[in-house]
């Protein structure tokens, strides 16, 4: 049963992965995205490098390197835009992500996310209605990386979701989040005006997490 359970869930983030290519190469390679300054082809090319070159990747999370990462995005981006997309939609067999494990735990919310980035970067959208399952897995994701994101923020907060739980950060939170997994995971990466999220409480002007 673990094993099916694993397979169903991990296989969230490749369907998140498939509906975001299968878009992207709908609305083309300059539409607008929720990344700022980040038109669809930019949007590939950055999902492309941090599977494909690790050596580039890295400036996501090294400043001394955050140049070189951003001219090889760049390089990447310049490419033709049907080959960047194919690519991004096929995951390289050797990157450890791939690992079924890693695909569920680093995957999920990075193509959910990035899928609402692509879907919200225009006007006229409306929230997907995600079945429970997504919801579910988004909410194990964003319990661990929220947790620690918030925290590093110093920020005290509470965070719920009707149906999926809440959890705490900080001493006394003079402040709540609410709504929908999805939502939330869009709220505290940095997409709160394109995030359906109820707000009580002040004290979260810098509140992002790093996916």
């Amino acid at each position: 049963m673990t094993c099916v359970y694993d397979h169903v869930v991990t296989a969230y983030a490749q369907r998140e992965r498939r509906l975001l290519a299968d878009l992207l190469l709908r609305l083309g390679p300059d539409e607008p995205t929720l990344c700022e300054g980040w038109t669809t082809r930019d949007l590939a090319a950055h999902l492309v490098v941090r599977e494909r070159r690790p050596d580039a990747a890295v400036g996501a999370m090294l400043p001394p390197l955050r140049g070189y990462g951003e001219r090889v995005r760049r390089r990447t981006a310049a490419r033709p835009y049907a080959e960047i997309v194919h690519e991004m939609r096929t995951q390289p067999w050797w990157n450890p992500m791939s690992s079924p494990p890693l695909d569920r735990a680093l995957n999920t919310l990075e193509f959910f996310v990035h899928h609402e980035d692509a879907r919200r970067g225009r006007p006229g959208w409306e929230p997907r209605e995600l079945e429970p399952g997504l919801e579910a897995a988004l909410w194990r994701n964003l319990k661990l990386t929220g947790k620690l994101s918030l925290r590093r923020t110093g920020a005290a907060v509470t965070v719920e979701a009707p149906r999926y739980g809440s959890f705490a950060v900080g001493d006394s939170p003079a402040t709540t989040l609410s709504g929908p997994p999805g939502e939330l995971a869009l709220f505290l990466t940095g997409r709160r005006e394109h995030a359906r999220v109820t707000v009580d409480g002040t004290g979260l002007d810098e509140v992002r997490l790093s996916i």
